[in-house]
């Protein structure tokens, strides 16, 4: 199934809510699991890019702290507290 079909399902079925929850659980342990292995692989001083939401653009920094929820990242224009599921490590030579 691809995430058309699934989408597709889930609006269209007969579900109850216990399934219904079920399934949110489901999505919320994948993005924390998600989260946690992209934490894990980001060490302080890693160039980062993130898709910014206030700016509507592509912001390019260096982490500065990995908290549990938050990695604060230093661009040129401030410090930034992104979700680490939002950031892509970028290679040096990317970096400007």
């Amino acid at each position: 199934m691809n995430i058309t079909q699934i989408n597709t399902a889930i609006l269209q079925g007969g579900w109850t809510n216990d399934q219904l929850t079920s399934m949110i659980d489901a999505i919320k342990f994948a993005r924390a699991r998600l989260t946690e292995q992209t934490k894990r692989n980001l060490r302080i001083g890693d160039n980062v890019n993130f898709n910014s939401t206030k700016l509507g653009q592509n912001v390019t920094g260096v982490v500065v702290k990995i908290a549990i929820k938050f990695v604060t990242v230093k661009t040129v224009s401030g410090l930034w507290r992104v979700p680490a599921n939002m950031l892509t490590v970028i290679e040096d030579r990317e970096f400007a």
